[in-house]
């Protein structure tokens, strides 16, 4: 059998799938994925089904159908207080997954180091890996889940070409503040360094934390790529 391609080498087993498979063994409750425990509103329901029966059903734009570009450009203007162009800012992709490593093979070179804050998604590691981008950890220490500004500053003079922001954070919940986003901004325009903002939970926060878009920090439109989804505020995973 011809022996397939190196790249491969680089996936782990997921751990999200091995637990997964665990749980269902077990017939335990499973924490390592997030499935939400409602179902998706009727509305979206049977606006999905009425659109691929009225012939939506064929290619799109590349980037995504006018009309849902122009839908996610004004929630996003409504939410941030940015001027987003659904022509000029909106890609629509397969998922947030995808976008996250569409986003970083547009922003990475082999060799070029990506900043993230541990513990994280795991999907980070495997997409770098497999653009043989090279990994900087930066600790959240707990119990408020804070870090080191002096660690990070040593990152980016390690000279990360980005840095992936995952806003809430995914697994420990953690919102970062508005002054700890100040800090990541001031340390990625000193050292012209993309920012990843993975804000796939923006919409699920709880008092007293609040949401604050990276993107709306002076100086950080230009650099910050935001990547989101419908699937966990709306229950659509699937």
């Amino acid at each position: 059998m011809p022996k397939t391609s190196s790249r491969l080498e680089v996936f782990p087993d997921s751990a999200i799938s091995y637990m997964v498979r665990l749980a269902e063994q077990y017939h335990a409750i499973n924490l390592a994925q997030g499935v939400p425990d409602f179902d998706p509103p009727g509305d979206l329901l049977a606006a999905a089904e009425n659109a691929i029966r009225s012939g939506y059903n064929q290619y799109s734009s590349t980037w995504g159908s006018l009309r849902l570009r122009q839908a996610i450009a004004a929630k996003q203007s409504h939410f941030s207080g940015l001027e987003i162009d659904p022509d000029q800012h909106v890609t629509v992709t397969v998922g947030g997954t995808e976008a996250l490593l569409a986003t970083l093979t547009a922003v990475t070179d082999p060799g070029d180091k990506v900043i993230i804050f541990s513990p994280h998604y795991e999907a980070y590691i495997v997409d770098s890996r497999l653009l043989g981008a090279q990994l900087i950890h930066i600790p959240l220490h707990p119990p408020a889940l804070t870090f080191d500004p002096d660690d990070l500053r040593q990152a980016f003079k390690n000279r990360a070409r980005v840095l992936i922001l995952c806003n809430p954070a995914n697994p420990t919940g953690k919102v970062f503040s508005r002054s700890e986003l100040q800090i990541i901004a001031d340390l990625a325009q000193e050292y012209d360094t993309f920012v990843l903002a993975d804000e796939i939970y923006e919409h699920i926060v709880y008092p007293p934390n609040e949401h604050t878009y990276i993107a709306s920090l002076p100086g950080m439109f230009e650099r910050t790529i935001s990547c989101s989804s419908v699937s966990k505020t709306y229950a659509v995973t699937g």
